[in-house]
């Protein structure tokens, strides 16, 4: 990426600095913790639960996208740099 496609002062609000994403990205990055704890132990019931969670991240960031807390939603409101 060059210093010339940067614009500094843009609107632009970034690769997903949303509360729908960050939201998803936690619970994801706390399912993929649990599984990974839970494959060392050799618990597989556990792991298939935390794979359940992460799905359920991603499906809860989708609805909070749709519902306005999005980038570019009606409820998200761009944080300057």
């Amino acid at each position: 990426m060059s210093s010339e496609s940067v614009e500094h002062g843009s609107t632009e609000p970034g690769h997903g600095h949303s509360p729908a994403a960050w939201t998803a990205v936690i619970i994801m990055l706390v399912a993929f913790t649990i599984g990974a704890v839970a494959f060392f132990y050799d618990a597989p019931i556990i792991v298939w639960a935390a794979a359940g969670l992460a799905i359920i991240g991603l499906i809860v960031g989708g609805i909070m996208k749709r519902i306005g807390y999005g980038v570019g939603g009606t409820k998200y409101t761009p944080k300057g740099h």
